[in-house]
């Protein structure tokens, strides 16, 4: 027995999804001022980062901080020091995904730094008294709420799907276009 059109209806279900997606990739640049002159920059370093994701009007913000670490030479090169200096951020990652339809008031927003801060070049500044830095970095944040999904439910249940089930298959599916070369030899 075949399962016809009549035999099906449409339901609305309200589940938990991913109802957003957006991803941002972003340079900055930081001057550090060390207490002491830099005559060069010996090696820089970002460590401790810590961030959390808010959900903003334009998309999810990424709100954190991370720890600049500066390793210097001063007088002359005759002597070194680490300079160390806390930043703050706000990061904007606009939402390239989002159901309309989602439940406003059901939202969670989390981020993952798909690249953590990352010092990528580091010199004395013109003026001579700070360190300019480029940090790289990337989120990809998501948005999941409640919302409405449509399914297809079969009047007979679950076992109906057991029988000879027809989904519109007009007979013309034709395999003779598949390259046997792509199939899989004998499997051990």
């Amino acid at each position: 027995m075949s399962t016809s059109h009549r035999d099906t209806h449409c339901r609305e279900i309200i589940t938990k999804a991913v109802c957003g997606k957006g991803r941002k990739f972003s340079q900055v640049t930081h001057t550090v001022t060390p207490p002491h002159s830099p005559s060069s920059i010996l090696g820089a370093w970002v460590i401790n980062h810590e961030y959390e994701a808010v959900k903003s009007n334009d998309g999810v913000e990424v709100v954190g901080t991370y720890d600049i670490n500066i390793w210097y030479s001063y007088d002359k090169n005759k002597s070194t020091d680490v300079a160390k200096e806390t930043v703050s951020y706000v990061e904007l990652v606009p939402l390239s995904y989002l159901d309309s339809k989602h439940r406003a008031s059901t939202v969670e927003v989390s981020a993952v730094a798909t690249q953590d801060p990352n010092c990528v070049e580091a010199n004395v500044s013109s003026t001579g008294g700070g360190v300019v830095i480029r940090v790289e970095r990337e989120f990809q944040v998501e948005l999941v709420a409640e919302t409405k999904v449509c399914v297809l439910v079969c009047a007979g249940g679950c076992d109906d799907l057991e029988k000879d089930t027809d989904f519109d298959d007009n007979g013309d599916t034709e395999f003779e276009d598949l390259d046997p070369d792509l199939l899989d030899d004998e499997v051990d």
